[in-house]
């Protein structure tokens, strides 16, 4: 620099990377003053951007039991909880969701958001959930009027600024297994129509660990039916020739996943406890289909479905040794006491498949509560 003497001028230079040191050197020592939970709460939590930065503080979340057993028409709480380590002892402005994917494996979607004070439920849980709240940390959820469409796993999701956790909880519904086939015969259902099949008839395609539950309790059935993710299998008690052979110890055989749209099978079905009242119509005179239906309707109820006489012969123990219509078209009776003249001696529901709609028989009506 003309006219300025050159040692000046690098002392000049020394005394500005001077300054700027300590600038940085007063700057990082008054950060290093804040405490973390200072930091955490006062400084970036109030920034109005709703951002925080974890500086050793750990966001957890829980839920205990990670399953939950109900029965159709009842309430349940779906436990989580969330805090912090090291504990903060002011309350967190945390965002909540509750979200479900169900066992027949659609896609996840959404049960209800939280900000605060707020709360929105979505779909078929509009209005039925809400979280408990009891203590500070505490976001069960809790579900009014279980019905068979709220199976499936549940997460629980809490979002604080950055910071995003969760847990899982299954809920499932306490009911019975039962395999089933339409009208015109065996081997008919693709997937999709299987699922209808089981819909129309009070139930849902029936989980492996459902069809493997009703195998522990007896369940034998030879042939193979659609499961809720897709493969076919069937369950076998006493090994027999036509049944895979003897040489195969007892099991649920698998054939795998099959294309949902090419292949057809049977179905096995999953339907709750029944919430009304499955009852046989005493009548002087025998019925046809047609019939069958209006004499149930003038009786106050509507004919029963297949889901609602297996659920009614579980979980009621329905037993009735007179065969009737059922809303399918089949003609079926349930017995819990096996005796002699009625079919087998062993509990179960007995069925004669379709007969044709101008045969006449008794009926069988279900009254919802």
């Amino acid at each position: 620099m003309k006219g300025f003497p050159r040692e000046l001028f690098q002392m000049g230079k020394v005394h500005t990377l001077l300054a700027f040191a300590l600038q940085i050197f007063y700057s990082c020592h008054a950060a290093s003053t804040f405490s973390n939970a200072f930091f955490y709460q006062d400084i970036l939590n109030g920034n109005g951007n709703g951002e925080i930065h974890f500086n050793g503080i750990k966001l957890r979340v829980e839920a205990q039991p990670h399953t939950v057993f109900a029965v159709r028409g009842s309430n349940v709480t779906l436990p989580c909880r969330f805090w912090y380590e090291p504990l903060i002892i002011s309350p967190r402005r945390v965002r909540v969701k509750w979200s479900l994917l169900p066992l027949s494996g659609d896609q996840e979607f959404d049960v209800l958001v939280s900000i605060g004070q707020r709360q929105r439920s979505f779909g078929a849980f509009e209005n039925r959930v809400h979280l408990q709240k009891h203590v500070q940390g505490d976001i069960s959820l809790i579900i009014t009027n279980v019905s068979l469409k709220d199976s499936g796993q549940y997460r629980c999701e809490v979002i604080d600024g950055l910071e995003d956790e969760s847990a899982t909880v299954d809920l499932r519904l306490r009911g019975v297994v039962f395999p089933y086939q339409p009208h015109h015969g065996r081997y008919r259902l693709t997937f999709r129509e299987a699922q209808k099949a089981c819909n129309d008839q009070d139930a849902a395609v029936a989980t492996f660990d459902q069809l493997f539950a009703a195998w522990q309790e007896g369940l034998d059935w030879c042939n193979a039916g659609w499961l809720a993710d897709g493969t076919v299998q069937y369950p076998i008690v006493q090994p027999r020739q036509p049944c895979g052979g003897l040489e195969l110890a007892p099991g649920v055989r698998n054939y795998g996943a099959r294309h949902k749209h090419r292949n057809h099978y049977d179905v096995f079905c999953f339907t709750p406890t029944v919430t009304g009242e499955v009852y046989f119509l005493q009548l002087p005179q025998k019925l046809n289909f047609t019939m069958a239906v209006q004499a149930c309707i003038e009786d106050g109820a509507q004919i029963a479905k297949v889901g609602q006489l297996f659920a009614a012969w579980k979980f009621l123990e329905l037993d009735q040794c007179d065969a009737g219509w059922l809303a399918d078209g089949s003609l079926r009776y349930p017995v819990s006491n096996p005796r002699p003249n009625c079919g087998p001696l062993k509990s179960g529901v007995r069925s004669f498949g379709f007969p044709q709609p101008y045969h006449k028989h008794s009926v069988y009506c279900y009254r919802s509560r």
